[in-house]
């Protein structure tokens, strides 16, 4: 089958042609577009982030100032001085309760100049012990204003006031690297300040210190988000949040758990605590934070002696710049569309302008094609185009005068044509004919001297296993149970002589004894001794002869070895029952004679009529396959030839052909 060609039209060609460079161009600056829309886009959420930690850090730092204001006016108002010299706790309620609410401060309290505690506005039950293992108060002793950040241990915590500890309460929670129960934080951050307190004279007479606990301070980091990314959302939910860690566990943050709360007691992630925590440097890139990615910046808070102590964080959700820059590409790939969109109108215009005049060239052909002639084209055009439709023109006159040639020289050549053909038929068919036979020949003769080979080694063996068999016939009583093995055997190797036997006489076919052989006579005796060979039990013979005496010159014994194999075989095709008739008559001028056998049987398969006559092919269970390949042969060394026509389930004729004698 063939499958037929895919017909692209010129249109077709010019457009694609036109469009796929402008595809190709089209593509670069896609990815192009995209490649350099999400490096800028990727580089500017660094660098937004990057500032966004700036800004957290002087919110932070604001926090600080606060605080730093705060204590040191109050260290230096008034009659403090006076008081803390007088160790006057009254008077210094008066003055640093009100401060501390109005600050919101979560400590303030004021020592001696010996470091022990005169008053906490936080919790005045409390005084009397000492603070100079604090390095900020001791330096504030010392004539120094401090600030920064710090944690107090639980122990100096609870002096400040059992409401502080519950405040600074933090429960760590586990990660799924970390499965071991975490321990619990030692201790509170605070932003802390201590600030000297002078006499008149300049002397330190005590220190004031204060300081804002940073535990659980939603207000402060709510704070820096807001001042940061002043109230952001995108899809319900905030772009950016803020944390404040102590040593690695979130203390205060607004980023959100899964179920909505905040996300304190949970653990900075292990490649973060490594840079930010331990070597003291910041972060700044993609990190996956609780439950989302964020574009992330840490940077270390760091103690009064420089040690790291905790992180500050801020970072943004990383959906926000993906949906930035899938907005980004999505435009990008409009604007390409479009391009691209009125590209193909363009394409598709000129390639129809192009394409007209070669259809209608395309048109003039087919009607040339069809037999018409002075076929003209009028295309005016000055390019290449119009050089083919003068061309055309050309072509259609010149095939015009050619075409009236070719008619008349036609006419005559039919004739030797149809000649020629009819001989060159008659010769192929002969060749064919003569090849086949050749082949069957030569198979023949090589099956010969195979079958001779093997007949001769089997003979031997054979000749000794029956000897042997009739021995133990002969020791076996009749009436022995294993005396129907033995005959058995006897029967088989009977059966294995008679195919050794056909074996030789293919392979070893005697000399043919020529004499006059009277076919008539011939055919109805061997019809007389059937009955004595095969059961003809519901099988009609019929004996139709020609009344003019047969006669041939032949080998009597190898014809009658012929005709009784193909009238076995004949009674054989038909176990139901079935007409069986045998025709003889002389054909065309009378030089030869012929004999057909028919039969009502099974037929032959059209598949195998070509092989009935090769050696060892058969259909039969217990049949050898040479007897017509024999026959086959024995007619074909009498000059004659043989052959068979079959209708399955109808049943088959064979044919002989004989030359008479002359």
């Amino acid at each position: 089958m063939n499958i037929p060609r895919l017909r692209f039209p010129i249109k077709t060609k010019l457009t694609v042609a036109t469009l796929i460079p402008l595809g190709i161009a089209i593509l670069i600056c896609w990815m192009a577009g995209v490649f350099i829309l999400s490096a800028k886009v990727a580089a500017q959420a660094q660098e937004k982030v990057r500032y966004d930690l700036s800004v957290a850090r002087e919110a932070y730092l604001n926090e600080l100032t606060r605080l730093y204001d705060a204590v040191k006016l109050s260290a230096s108002f008034g009659r403090t001085a006076e008081t803390v010299a007088a160790a006057d706790q009254h008077a210094l309620a008066a003055t640093l309760a009100p401060v501390r609410k109005s600050e919101h401060l979560d400590i303030l309290a004021a020592v001696d100049a010996s470091g022990k505690v005169i008053f906490r506005a936080n919790n005045p039950r409390q005084f009397g012990d000492e603070k100079l293992r604090n390095q900020f108060v001791a330096r504030a002793l010392k004539g120094e204003l401090v600030s920064g950040t710090t944690i107090i241990p639980t122990g100096e915590l609870a002096l400040e006031g059992e409401e502080l500890v519950r405040q600074a309460h933090v429960t760590v929670t586990g990660t799924r690297s970390d499965p071991t129960p975490p321990a619990p934080l030692n201790g509170a951050m605070f932003l802390f300040v201590a600030a000297p307190v002078r006499d008149p004279a300049g002397n330190v007479v005590g220190a004031l210190y204060g300081g804002v606990l940073l535990n659980n301070n939603k207000k402060l980091v709510d704070k820096i988000k807001n001042v940061v990314y002043e109230g952001a959302k995108s899809n319900g939910r905030d772009v950016g949040n803020s944390t404040i860690f102590q040593g690695d566990v979130r203390i205060a943050t607004n980023v959100p758990n899964t179920d909505g709360s905040r996300a304190i007691g949970t653990k900075l992630s292990a490649p973060v605590y490594d840079r930010v925590l331990l070597k003291g440097a910041k972060w700044v890139g993609r990190a996956f934070v609780v439950n989302d990615w964020h574009l992330t910046a840490y940077e270390p808070i760091l103690s009064l002696q420089g040690v790291p102590i905790g992180a500050l964080y801020v970072g943004m959700l990383e959906s926000h710049y993906s949906a930035v820059k899938t907005d980004m590409a999505v435009l990008l790939s409009f604007v390409l569309l479009l391009s691209g969109l009125t590209g193909v109108s363009m394409a598709g215009f000129l390639g129809r302008k192009l394409a007209q005049p070669i259809k209608e060239l395309e048109l003039l052909t087919r009607r040339v094609a069809a037999g018409e002639r002075d076929v003209k084209s009028n295309i005016d055009s000055r390019d290449e185009i119009g050089d083919l439709a003068e061309r055309f023109n050309d072509m259609s006159q010149s095939l015009a005068e050619r075409e009236d040639s070719i008619i008349e020289l036609n006419r005559n050549l039919e004739q030797k044509v149809q000649l020629r053909t009819a001989e060159l038929e008659e010769k192929n068919r002969l060749l064919v004919q003569t090849r086949e036979e050749l082949v069957r020949v030569e198979k023949l003769a090589a099956i010969g001297e195979l079958a001779a080979g093997v007949a001769h080694e089997i003979n031997n063996p054979m000749a000794i296993i029956r000897g042997n068999t009739e021995l133990l016939q002969l020791s076996v009583p009749e009436d022995a149970p294993n005396r129907e093995e033995v005959d058995t055997i006897f029967q088989q190797v009977k059966r294995v002589e008679r195919i050794v036997s056909n074996l030789l006489k293919f392979a070893r076919r005697e000399q043919m004894e020529r004499g006059e052989v009277r076919l008539n006579e011939l055919l109805h005796e061997i019809v007389g001794q059937l009955g004595h060979q095969v059961s003809l039990e519901g099988i009609e013979v019929l004996e139709l002869y020609a009344e003019e005496t047969a006669v041939i010159e032949g080998d009597e014994d190898q014809l009658r070895q012929v005709f009784t194999n193909l009238i076995l075989n004949a009674v054989q095709a038909m176990p139901q029952g079935g007409a069986l008739c045998i025709r003889s008559a002389p054909v065309g001028s009378g030089d030869h004679y012929e004999v057909k056998i028919s039969d009502t049987g099974v037929g032959i398969q059209l598949e195998n009529l070509r092989q009935v006559f090769n050696p060892f092919y058969t259909t039969k269970a217990n049949g050898t396959g040479l007897g017509l390949s024999v026959s086959y042969g024995i007619i074909r060394e009498h000059g004659g030839c043989i052959d068979v026509e079959s209708v399955p389930g109808r049943g088959s004729s064979f044919t002989v052909l004989l030359p008479c004698e002359h």
